[in-house]
């Protein structure tokens, strides 16, 4: 395929989550950064501020391990899936694009990926009169104690069969564990792996490692 690049000789690279196809910052190659990227399976950039080449992860360690490159139409922008070892951005953030600007209340949509991140953002940034903050700020026994209540309430929904409340219940628990995930610094990624390694896993072994 012959790629378009402008007449700086860039071409545009948005990079995602291989996971939660997340959209984790907006960066630019040339060629010699995308032939390096491809020979190294790993997200090679031109800094246009520096005008030179950087490795994403070469300083922090968060490296972007790359899973494909596709073109657009126009073959004149690219879209870099990635499996990444930290945060996308500089500031600590998961992805460079965290600042809202604007949401349509009627049309926006639940994710998993949203929630996780309004809950870590009510830990980065408390709110007051928060209920997230306010497990925050008791710690993990609180956060622990919520867990294990919801649980319980699961259970018990479970038990007399009742569809409607085992899915509040359930809910309820999902939203804690994520408190929990974010307290420990367990990410959704970090999930999706697990899940995704026992596609591949023997059964017996499994079996033997969880007696």
């Amino acid at each position: 395929m012959n790629l378009k690049f402008d007449e700086r000789g860039l071409i545009p690279a948005i990079v995602q989550d291989h996971y939660t196809k997340q959209v984790l910052t907006l960066a630019y190659m040339n060629e010699e950064t995308l032939a390096l990227t491809i020979a190294e399976g790993r997200t090679v950039f031109y800094s246009r501020s520096r005008q030179t080449l950087w490795r994403k992860g070469e300083t922090s360690g968060n490296i972007q391990r790359v899973v494909s490159i596709t073109a657009d139409c126009d073959a004149d922008a690219l879209v870099v899936e990635v499996v990444k070892a930290g945060p996308a951005c500089h500031t600590g953030e998961e992805s460079c694009f965290f600042q809202p600007v604007y949401l349509s209340e009627e049309l926006r949509q639940f994710s998993y990926e949203g929630l996780y991140r309004l809950i870590a953002g009510r830990k980065s940034n408390p709110k007051e009169g928060s209920y997230t903050t306010y497990l925050f700020e008791k710690g993990l026994d609180k956060i622990l104690k919520k867990v294990g209540e919801e649980s319980t309430e699961v259970i018990i929904g479970g038990a007399k069969q009742d569809k409607e409340e085992t899915v509040y219940e359930i809910a309820d628990l999902a939203y804690h564990v994520m408190v929990l995930m974010v307290q420990l610094g367990i990410s959704l990624e970090d999930v999706t792996r697990e899940l995704e390694k026992r596609h591949v896993i023997d059964h017996k072994v499994k079996q033997e490692r969880m007696q």
